[in-house]
């Protein structure tokens, strides 16, 4: 009765939002704000119909957000079209290196000496609600291929940077607790492996395989003449899981894997049509989320001008774009769903504090905190430190915590505090992402 109701929530939810959606979409309110309401009226705060034990669940919840993730990242990367050389790309790595570390000290000292939590879990939670979330930002991630602006851009590569970049900080924050303290003898331990080993690891692991693979896919189906007849999901699937699997298995990242896995196979298919602004490239525009056009029409319109290239390269990106976005926006709309039953069990008043120096002083001082130059104006600046959203990633490592030797006593704490700080980013973030974004527009115009 437990799965059959499940499955019933589940599609009432998304019966829904497909019935409102036309509503939604000129309302300042996000997907992830309404799934996280509807969880809490079908959890104990409403109805009382569903219930769902976090200690007990740990296991499948790790892999489920795991692979919400994974796909969520894997989008990201295809999204980002650029050259790696391009300076806007100092944005992303700004973002997901300085930005992130000086998130994570200042939160873990606020956690320390605000709220006395200890040194070990300050610097786990701090670890876990660090990284922005590639899910739930869809709306401030880039719109299509030819979306070069700083802001959007630089968001799309943090969140699928630091989603693996974090990773490092959450074992040594359990690796602080389980040695009571800091010792020379793991810490450089640690630092070789998960840091300087783990991380370009993982990197450049996925880059070359989605690169070469992207361009071996792209030189077949020229040869064999079945550029719009071709499998596209199968290859999205295969993809993700090659390039995880294949950093586990050197000890790099799997996260990191994937998302450079999707930005090597848009790298091939940018080589592929010759670097430059062709309508081809327009075949391959369709926005996660939101799209525009449908991948089955990719291909109406002029098409006389075009490449087999281009052509070719244009529908495998519309179809993974729109594959990849279906299952994220499948595994958001669950998840969010979820945390709103269980918000109730695992609320933590002290969590409207912790999010109010999260969102409002750590992170938009760790932005302004970094020379920037010319890349971004103060605005863009002050935007980038608002639009730090918290979501499915930061619960993916509250679970792996919970399943790699986090107590009892001290995963309450952080179970707590980190699913009442998402709730609070999911709908600070949600009820004021459109207004603002639409202001900008407007500004811009």
């Amino acid at each position: 009765m437990t799965f059959i109701l499940w499955m019933a929530v589940l599609g009432m939810v998304l019966l829904t939002l497909a019935l409102t959606s036309s509503y939604l979409r000129w309302m300042p309110v996000t997907t992830s704000a309404v799934c996280l309401l509807l969880g809490m009226g079908i959890g104990p705060l409403g109805v009382n119909l569903l219930h769902l034990d976090i200690q007990g669940s740990a296991g499948w919840m790790e892999h489920l957000t795991e692979v919400a993730v994974l796909f969520s990242l894997f989008v990201s990367g295809l999204k980002l079209r650029l050259p790696l050389h391009h300076r806007i790309w100092r944005i992303a790595f700004g973002l997901a290196g300085p930005v992130m570390l000086l998130t994570i000290l200042g939160l873990c000292l606020a956690l320390h000496y605000v709220f006395a939590l200890p040194w070990g879990l300050s610097l786990l939670v701090g670890a876990i609600l660090a990284p922005t979330d590639p899910v739930l930002a869809g709306l401030v991630q880039v719109n299509n291929a030819q979306d070069y602006d700083a802001l959007r851009f630089g968001l799309s590569g943090e969140a699928g940077l630091n989603d693996g970049t974090a990773f490092p900080f959450v074992i040594l924050a359990l690796l602080f607790m389980q040695h009571g303290g800091f010792d020379a003898n793991w810490l450089s331990g640690w630092a070789l492996k998960n840091l300087l080993w783990a991380v370009p690891a993982g990197l450049l692991m996925g880059y070359w395989m989605g690169r070469g693979i992207g361009r071996v896919t792209l030189w077949m189906r020229i040869t064999y003449a079945d550029s719009t007849l071709s499998p596209n999901d199968y290859l999205t699937l295969a993809l993700i899981a090659l390039a995880y699997v294949a950093a586990e298995a050197i000890g790099g990242y799997g996260f990191l894997s994937v998302f450079a896995a999707g930005l090597g196979l848009r790298q091939a298919e940018f080589k592929s049509t010759g670097h430059t602004e062709t309508p081809a490239e327009h075949l391959a525009l369709p926005v996660v989320g939101h799209l525009d056009i449908e991948p089955e029409k990719a291909l109406q319109g002029d098409t006389t001008q075009l490449a087999d290239t281009q052509i070719a390269a244009g529908v495998m990106m519309g179809d993974m774009l729109a594959f990849g976005g279906l299952v994220e926006r499948s595994m958001e709309v669950f998840l969010v769903t979820l945390l709103g039953v269980v918000l109730a069990s695992h609320w933590d008043w002290r969590a409207l504090a912790v999010a109010a120096l999260l969102f409002c002083v750590i992170r938009p001082l760790s932005v302004l905190a970094m020379p920037w130059g010319n890349l971004m104006n103060r605005r863009q600046r002050s935007l980038v430190g608002w639009f730090g959203i918290r979501g499915i990633g930061s619960v993916y490592y509250l679970f792996y915590a919970l399943n790699h030797g986090l107590s009892d006593s001290t995963g309450a704490v952080a179970v707590n505090l980190t699913l009442s700080v998402i709730a609070l980013s999911i709908l600070a973030h949600g009820l004021s992402t459109q207004p603002i974004l639409a202001h900008e527009h407007r500004r811009s115009c």
